[in-house]
């Protein structure tokens, strides 16, 4: 959302649906089988890009995190990003799911599933006031933070090499967000929380535990990856991760080069399933949001990466679960039908 968002907001819907500068459209959407996702709002921090991907192209790097964002800050962001989904809801370009059933029907009707998703809790207040009126408005997936501490929790930082064991966990704040979404069933997202967070998580919720975009770290050595103990954690609770496509976390070097072969993307995946089973890995490419492999910029080239699968020796079925069907068992599991 923050793509369109900067692009001018809900005036720049009309060029989702014809075709945009960005990795997913409902042209791209239509041409690679793209069937949905989690559609992230995200409060940006004041900080040059440029600096941070240069930084990450080095052998190694420890970047520091932005500030934390007031909440009377980035609740009007969180609002006009809001807006500009359910403008691409009213044009007819996607719908927002609320229920395990709106996705199954969406996939069935050819219809792009929107998943209302925020990275980040910055606009939540500790009292949970707006986390319930946004429920009421379908929001269904919450990232405590991304990377940038928040009320909630303390993000991990862009470092590598490094382990995820940086920094303390879940505040007391953190650990009543934990306990309304449980309440509320929406799901936490544990992607960029630092170690202690993920098990403050692990011992607090009483949902699967999921990480939407990240990799294995025994085989790229990055902090935002997942260690095997973690994601044992991720199996015991049937829960489950979605790869990212993140150049920096699927090269063994950690660098933001995007020269890297859709081999690379299967080890993370056989690694994955190796270490969850294959009822719990899927498809969580942090589209619009990082830099990825040359071979699948966009929604349009995931064929090529179907065919990889296959030639990988994955039958059609793993293929299923891994690119839709793993998604709606745990989104059921964790949101109920």
């Amino acid at each position: 959302m923050l793509k369109l968002f900067r692009a001018g907001g809900r005036s720049a819907v009309a060029g989702f649906l014809t075709g945009r500068d960005g990795a997913i459209d409902a042209v791209s959407a239509q041409k690679g089988g793209f069937g949905g996702g989690f559609f992230a709002v995200y409060v940006p921090s004041d900080m040059d890009q440029d600096v941070k991907v240069d930084e990450m192209t080095k052998p190694a790097y420890d970047l520091p995190l932005p500030d934390p964002i007031p909440q009377q800050d980035a609740l009007p962001v969180v609002m006009e990003q809001a807006a500009i989904l359910f403008e691409m809801e009213r044009q007819g370009a996607l719908k927002i799911c609320r229920t395990a059933s709106d996705l199954r029907t969406c996939l069935a009707d050819g219809i792009m599933a929107a998943i209302f998703h925020i990275e980040g809790a910055e606009a939540i207040d500790p009292d949970m006031h707006v986390l319930h009126v946004l429920y009421q408005a379908g929001l269904r997936s919450v990232g405590p933070v991304w990377s940038r501490d928040t009320t909630f929790g303390y993000g991990v930082p862009f470092r590598y090499p490094s382990t995820p064991d940086i920094g303390d966990g879940l505040t007391d704040h953190g650990k009543r967000l934990v306990k309304t979404c449980n309440e509320l069933r929406i799901m936490l997202d544990l992607s960029h929380l630092n170690e202690a967070g993920f098990w403050d998580v692990a011992r607090q919720s009483d949902a699967p535990l999921v990480a939407t975009h990240s990799n294995a770290h025994a085989i790229c050595p990055h902090s935002r990856n997942l260690t095997d103990r973690q994601l044992h954690a991720i199996r015991e609770s049937d829960g489950m991760v979605g790869l990212n496509f993140a150049v920096a976390f699927l090269r063994a070097d950690g660098r933001m080069l995007a020269d890297v072969p859709l081999e690379q993307m299967l080890r993370h995946l056989d690694h994955l399933m190796t270490e969850l089973g294959e009822d719990r890995v899927g498809l969580g490419s942090d589209y619009d949001g990082a830099v990825v492999p040359d071979d699948v910029t966009t929604c349009a080239t995931l064929p090529k990466l179907k065919q990889a699968m296959a030639q990988h020796g994955y039958g059609d079925e793993l293929i299923a679960k891994l690119c839709h069907e793993n998604w709606l068992r745990v989104l059921e599991k964790t949101w109920g039908s």
